[in-house]
């Protein structure tokens, strides 16, 4: 499974995903960050990647439907801290070995995930 931690994301993200045997890329690693939500979700798409956000504009399923993309995995928690969030990260990577993301929304909320 191959995701792209969006610019809201503490790019260590990756390096969590990484640890655990994904591949992982940021759109500051890149030198992507400031692109707008088309973009980033276009080169997701062409190269197979899961795009996890706090931006919430990319839980609007009628311009970004699920089934079009690898996955989006929006993190909607109140404490944006970046330890917070990579507290996060790491709890959800256990559900990647078993949940397909492709083609679904996941929306991580502090003590629970729903799946789309």
């Amino acid at each position: 499974m191959k995701f792209k931690i969006d610019e809201n994301i503490p790019p260590t993200a990756s390096e969590i995903l990484k640890e655990s045997g994904y591949d992982a890329h940021s759109v500051h690693s890149e030198k992507i960050n400031g692109c707008n939500d088309d973009y980033l979700l276009g080169i997701c798409k062409k190269e197979g990647r899961a795009l996890i956000t706090i931006d919430l504009d990319f839980s609007d399923i009628r311009r970004y439907n699920p089934v079009d993309y690898n996955g989006i995995i929006i993190i909607r928690s109140y404490k944006q801290s970046r330890d917070h969030i990579l507290a996060i990260i790491r709890r959800i990577v256990p559900l990647f070995k078993t949940e397909d993301v492709s083609g679904r929304l996941l929306i991580v909320e502090d003590d629970r995930v729903r799946i789309r």
